[in-house]
């Protein structure tokens, strides 16, 4: 006689999975990796608009700031990860931490508004910084900067939030070509990586920022182009972050989409699967 088999309510059992899957999904992200996507054009060219990538949260261990936000204003979404883990916030700590290593591409939380940025590490805590005509200086020694021919991409709106491309040899017209000079850049560690020109701006000439203990100074690789800890958080910018900010490392673009959504397959960059970041 053939045994019975009991099944469940098809509608609840569905849920369950979803649930499950969606508990699974939380744990991966809040303690290995974090999906992102680049938005802007401030880590040009080392990161590109559509650039997709997964963040390594295990670098640097784990604060407040590593649990996920969830927001999509769409559907009135806006879940912050300081509205689940805000409990640890406050002493500026980490659990397992680790010290991050100057040149490294970090996610981090702004200090202010909670939003996700991603910017290159420069200084460290007790550093002092300028920046002048245009070149970094560090700790009162100039950061050496290598000519290194022209990054030229096309004068087109981008991404999904349809940036214009700034340009040294701008204005130009949609679909021209747009060029910026290229610099190699290598810190007393010996990290290099590519930083672009656009022109003579206030932000090529600073005053001396120190870095206070437990915070940290980040820049933008397209250094006319960016946001970052040059201009004060009272003004806009980023200012020094502190530690317990940090969300994680970049090292390696998955995949990267040159069209409005990573959905449109037919527009991804096949010269950036799976590429270092550097």
């Amino acid at each position: 006689m053939a045994e019975d088999v009991k099944t469940g309510n098809p509608v609840w059992e569905t849920i369950k999975t979803i649930v499950y899957a969606l508990l699974i999904a939380g744990v991966f992200r809040t303690l290995f990796f974090q999906p992102f996507w680049i938005p802007s054009g401030s880590m040009k060219q080392t990161l590109l608009i559509g650039d997709f990538l997964f963040v390594n949260k295990m670098a640097y261990g784990y604060s407040y700031a590593s649990c996920p936000s969830l927001i999509i204003p769409s559907v009135g979404l806006n879940v912050d990860a300081e509205d689940v883990c805000g409990w640890m916030k406050g002493d500026n700590s980490r659990i397992w931490g680790g010290e991050p290593e100057r040149g490294d591409v970090i996610v981090f939380r702004h200090p202010v508004t909670g939003r996700d940025y991603i910017k290159r590490l420069i200084g460290l805590p007790g550093d002092r910084i300028q920046v002048r005509d245009g070149q970094l200086i560090l700790n009162g020694t100039p950061v050496p900067q290598k000519p290194d021919g022209v990054f030229t991409e096309v004068a087109a709106p981008q991404g999904p939030q349809r940036l214009r491309p700034r340009c040294e040899n701008g204005p130009v017209g949609i679909g021209a070509v747009c060029e910026k000079s290229r610099y190699v850049e290598t810190l007393p560690n010996g990290v290099s990586y590519d930083v672009l020109n656009i022109g003579n701006q206030g932000s090529d000439n600073t005053g001396i920022y120190t870095v206070p203990e437990g915070h940290y100074f980040f820049m933008g690789d397209n250094r006319d182009n960016s946001s970052d800890s040059r201009l004060p958080q009272s003004a806009g910018g980023v200012g020094y972050v502190p530690y317990e900010n940090l969300i994680g490392r970049a090292d390696r673009i998955m995949f990267s989409s040159a069209g409005r959504s990573m959905l449109f397959f037919w527009t991804w960059r096949g010269d950036r699967f799976f590429k270092a970041v550097n």
